[in-house]
């Protein structure tokens, strides 16, 4: 057989010319993907080590994972379209190449949730890694759902029917699981909101207590006696919390009373007393001191100050210097504290 015959030879509707271009464009696209492959990928690299940002790291890595055989299926895809092809046999090629694609695009986009996970946990080590990793969970289930219903409509599968059952499914397990997808989504507001975090003092209801550990459905916080409390996140999302440890600095009020035989000039001097008492101690900071009420059986002074520390420990070591240094005081000018008492005078 001669070539300008071989040219002309038929099989499958296309001639051996058809063949042979597709054979060189094969050839083409094959030599063009593994030159990017090897070449200008490795520049690549080399240039996205030279930068502070490592999201270009992450595209080369998504490069990298596109493997050999994805190569030669796209490259043998491009060949074949000089090629007459039977319908059936078309559709085959289409519905495979729209899988590889949507495969590829489905693992890009699970590697940039990869990447914003990392980086969320590296930044905030006390993010919950149980929510982090829910909430990568969750994602990559949802881009799997959408690419299954993608390639199922463009294989000429009619999805509608599909998407309402699953809908009509879908409200089923909602209503089924009401109260657990509750807490889940209260999770969510707890982690984007950021009310508390791992290792803060909170006080919810009449419980306080230190969280330990920030879950799906519920968190769990160490008392200050010591046991577990597991609180769902739907009723910590619903309560009023209190975060002792956004404290920046602690106010505390207090009232004395002193009886009422003491001189005037003493008490007029009391305040005075009190405010060198607060401003000795290293995190006191004084605001007032005040005769404000003549009481039942004593004249009453009303203090204020703030402590310079989250630390519950700090605070009641402060308050008890303090204590100690008021009765110090008043013993050295002659002072009493007055308590409850009677006086009956009998009137001859």
């Amino acid at each position: 057989m001669t070539y300008k015959n071989l040219l002309n030879f038929q099989l499958f509707g296309n001639t051996g010319k058809d063949y042979l271009i597709a054979f060189l464009v094969l050839i083409v696209f094959v030599a063009l993907l593994k030159l990017f492959q090897l070449v200008i990928l490795k520049k690549l690299e080399k240039a996205a080590k030279k930068t502070k940002t490592d999201l270009d790291d992450v595209l080369i890595n998504i490069v990298e994972r596109i493997r050999p055989p994805v190569y030669s299926f796209v490259a043998l895809y491009g060949a074949l379209q000089f090629l007459v092809l039977g319908e059936i046999v078309e559709k085959i090629i289409n519905g495979l190449l729209i899988l590889v694609i949507v495969y590829q695009i489905i693992n890009a986009l699970q590697e940039f949730i990869n990447f914003a996970v990392k980086k969320l946990s590296s930044e905030d080590k006390k993010v919950s890694s149980s929510v982090v990793s829910s909430i990568s969970i969750m994602a990559k289930t949802v881009l799997w759902s959408f690419a299954i219903l993608l390639i199922l409509s463009n294989w000429g599968i009619n999805i509608s029917s599909l998407v309402a059952g699953l809908g009509i499914g879908g409200i089923a397990i909602a209503l089924a699981v009401q109260k657990i997808l509750s807490d889940v989504f209260s999770s969510f507001s707890i982690f984007v909101d950021k009310p508390f975090e791992e290792g803060d003092l909170i006080m919810v209801g009449e419980d306080k207590g230190v969280v330990q550990k920030i879950g799906i459905k519920t968190t769990r916080i160490k008392s200050l006696q010591g046991e577990e409390l597991i609180i769902s996140n739907q009723e910590l999302t619903t309560e009023r919390v209190k975060n002792f440890k956004r404290m920046k600095e602690r106010r505390i009020v207090f009232t004395i009373g002193v009886c009422y035989e003491t001189s005037l000039q003493k008490i007029k001097e009391i305040p005075q007393m009190i405010k060198e008492i607060i401003e000795k101690e290293e995190f006191a900071r004084f605001d007032r001191a005040h005769f404000k009420t003549y009481g039942d059986f004593s004249l009453n002074y009303e203090i204020v100050y703030y402590v310079a520390s989250r630390e519950y420990v700090k605070y009641v070591n402060t308050q008890q210097s303090i204590n100690f240094a008021l009765k110090e005081k008043f013993e050295e000018e002659g002072i009493e504290f007055a308590y409850p008492t009677q006086t009956i005078f009998v009137k001859k």
